[in-house]
């Protein structure tokens, strides 16, 4: 029944359009853009708002403070993905996951543009993580939707899909950072959720004539019996939380440093207990569940990974406030504006690894070899801001070129990894748990950002080299792991490549 689904959705999809792919591919390629415009946007300047002083407009707390949030922030984002792609596959599917989870998104920014308090702050926050789970998952979801199995356009229509994506994050911070930082914090977040409203309007007049069924099918529907005791546990946990919560907080037993070893914790549990959940169901056959052992290294490298490349807006976005010349060739360079730097080099250089693998064809390098590329560049951007530490001490003010080359070097692990892990991830998903499985690829990297949270903290300027030494070099040997053992990894794929 999966399969005849799928071949249902491919044959509605207009099949021509954009750039030779799908017509469904330009909905889902401005839909992600207008969202990842709000949300990098916000995240360019939110670390700023956070640590800035009161006088500044910012909301004056401890900067490794504000670094853990920031980290915590972004985990939890990526693991709301769990709910977004449970309802998809069992309630209401991926289209109107997609749609629910802009409308949340959007009254976050909303919320976050009202000067307030602390409180608004963090209801923002409640608001963006639970929209984004909804949205983030289920429109890559659906782009894997637009093409069979057997499609040799699939990693070149991902590669397309995240230009997208990172058109998006290249504009927010030049445009909201510019406006946020230098006039008014809150007219940023105003900004970002007029481009949320931007992409639900395009989503919604387009999808239509452009997607066909792809989205719309429930892979799996609960059945009423199912329904009544989903409702039941979901309010026995909603009372159970409320409960916790007013229990430990006059307790003293949750704080903010609690909680932060709690998403720690859940960072590495989700994940581990979603893979035991899908080997072990009876609706996963045995072909699948040989993917999916094959799948746990690949998910491995993309902790390691993101645990690098999402400290550009923690560890990097202090570095560049802090510990960069921001006078530059007569330019005076806002530090929201290095946000920018790893989309552009994406945007530059997607097109150019899309041909690469069409080209290549047969003779490309297997899926476990691509990550095990990317993490090599990933270590390799650690070790080059070390340097000029090592080259000019802690207290000189460093080139901001030195930072843009940390940039490009991740920006080319990232093309090897990143758009290859979207694509592999639909291949190798049980078809009862697409959308899910499509979440527990975020889930690598709310596991990354569960464990920077913890290791932000060692970062000064008096253990810099230390600190990027040891977490590149870290990456670097597990890269060279993953390659020694590819063709053993290739095997259990059955097939896919």
């Amino acid at each position: 029944m999966a399969d005849l689904n799928k071949q249902r959705i491919v044959e509605s999809v207009p099949q021509r359009g954009f750039f030779g792919h799908p017509q469904g591919l330009f909905t889902l390629f401005f839909t992600e853009f207008w969202e990842r415009f709000s949300y990098y946007g916000m995240k360019a300047i939110l670390v700023y708002y956070m640590y800035y002083e009161l006088s500044q407009g910012g909301l004056g707390m401890d900067e490794s403070t504000a670094l853990a949030i920031m980290s915590i922030y972004g985990s939890l984002v990526y693991m709301s993905g769990i709910i977004g792609g449970w309802l998809a596959d069992r309630v209401f599917g991926a289209s109107k996951a997609v749609f629910y989870g802009g409308i949340l998104i959007m009254l976050g920014h909303i919320t976050l543009a009202v000067p307030g308090s602390v409180a608004l702050f963090f209801v923002s926050m409640v608001l963006i993580v639970l929209g984004t789970g909804l949205l983030k998952p289920n429109v890559s979801s659906i782009v894997g939707e637009l093409y069979s199995e057997q499609d040799a356009r699939r990693d070149a229509g991902f590669s397309i899909f995240y230009m997208g994506i990172n058109l998006g994050g290249f504009l927010a911070p030049l445009i909201i950072g510019t406006l946020g930082m230098d006039y008014n914090f809150h007219l940023g977040f105003s900004l970002a959720a007029i481009g949320m409203f931007v992409g639900l309007i395009l989503f919604i007049g387009t999808k239509k004539n452009n997607l066909g069924l792809a989205g719309t099918i429930v892979a799996s529907p609960l059945s009423p019996a199912e329904r009544k005791k989903m409702s039941l546990w979901l309010g026995i946990a909603a009372v159970l939380l409320t409960v916790i919560v007013v229990i430990t907080i006059p307790l003293g037993l949750l704080t903010f440093k609690s909680f932060v070893v709690l998403v720690g914790i859940l960072g590495i549990l989700i994940p581990t207990l979603y893979f035991i959940v899908m080997f072990r169901s009876s609706r996963t056959t045995s072909v699948e569940r040989s993917r999916l052992l094959a799948y746990i290294p690949l998910f491995i490298a993309a902790i390691m990974f993101w645990a690098i490349q999402e400290q550009g807006s923690t560890i990097l976005a202090s570095y560049a406030d802090k510990r960069t010349q921001l006078y530059f060739a007569g330019l005076h360079i806002s530090p929201a504006w290095f946000q920018s730097l790893n989309p552009l080099f994406v945007i530059t250089l997607a097109p150019l690894f899309a041909w690469m693998w069409v080209k290549l064809g047969k003779r490309q390098p297997s899926i476990p070899k691509k990550f095990a590329l990317g993490l090599l560049f990933a270590g390799l951007s650690f070790l080059v801001i070390l340097l000029p530490a090592y080259f000019g001490g802690e207290d000189a003010l460093v080139n901001p070129l030195w930072l843009v080359l940390s940039y490009f070097v991740v920006v080319l692990g990232e093309l090897c990894l990143s758009p290859v892990g979207l694509s592999a991830t639909t291949k190798l998903a049980p078809s009862a748990f697409s959308a899910q499985t499509m979440s527990l690829w975020f889930l690598s990297n709310a596991a990354a950002q569960a464990i920077n949270a913890q290791i932000v903290r060692f970062y000064s300027p008096s253990t810099e080299m230390v600190y990027f030494g040891v977490i590149g070099g870290a990456a670097i040997l597990l890269s060279m792991l993953l390659y020694a053992f590819s063709p053993k990894i290739q095997g259990y794929m059955k097939g896919i490549q």
